[in-house]
Parts: structure tokens; C-alpha cells; sequence
């Protein structure tokens, strides 16, 4: 999975852990015995995608950190093939943009 998707993810389930607890709030007035039990569960759930969305974003932090310090090492071992490199990947993305 890349940087750039478990990033969109988190935001989703983010954006899905936030309609959770608007409907928990939302069905507080409602005192009905199934009510209560489904608002309990979805506040179970809610905690549980918390957690987990916190997991997964320190988890996403860390790897960015290795990958930075992994090309940061590259860059200083190897600083001549590093210049070709962007040279390279600078020509090929001016042919592309040119040609729009």
C-alpha cells in the first residue's frame, strides 16, 4: 500500500469514525432498549477505529521515517549517480509536459 493510499484511508475512516459519533449523538433522545444496545455497540466499534486508526497512522509515520533516512543515505553514498538520476527523471518529465 503506498504513502499516498493509507493516507486516504486514514482520512476515510476518519471521516466515517466522525458520522459514527454524529449518529450517536444524534439517537441520544431515543430510549429504547435496542437503541441503547446499538448505540453502545457503535461506540464500541468507534473506540475500536480510533484505536486503530492511530496505530496505522504511527505506523504510516514510521515507515515515511525510514524511507526519507534510507534516501537521504543513498543521496550522500552515491551523490553523482543521485544527480543523474534527477537529471533523468527531470528530462523525461519535461518531454511529458511538453508535449501538452
Amino acid at each position: 500500500m503506498t504513502e499516498a493510499s493509507t493516507q486516504k484511508l486514514i482520512d476515510e475512516l476518519r471521516a466515517v469514525v466522525a458520522d459514527a459519533e454524529a449518529l450517536i449523538g444524534a439517537t441520544a433522545g431515543d430510549l429504547g432498549e435496542r437503541a441503547q444496545a446499538a448505540r453502545a455497540q457503535v461506540a464500541d466499534s468507534v473506540a475500536k477505529a480510533q484505536a486503530g486508526i492511530e496505530d496505522l497512522e504511527s505506523q504510516l509515520q514510521e515507515r515515511t521515517k525510514i524511507l526519507v533516512e534510507d534516501a537521504t543515505r543513498y543521496v550522500r553514498d552515491n551523490p553523482w549517480q543521485s544527480v543523474g538520476i534527477a537529471a533523468a527523471v527531470g528530462v523525461v518529465l519535461g518531454v511529458i509536459l511538453g508535449r501538452r
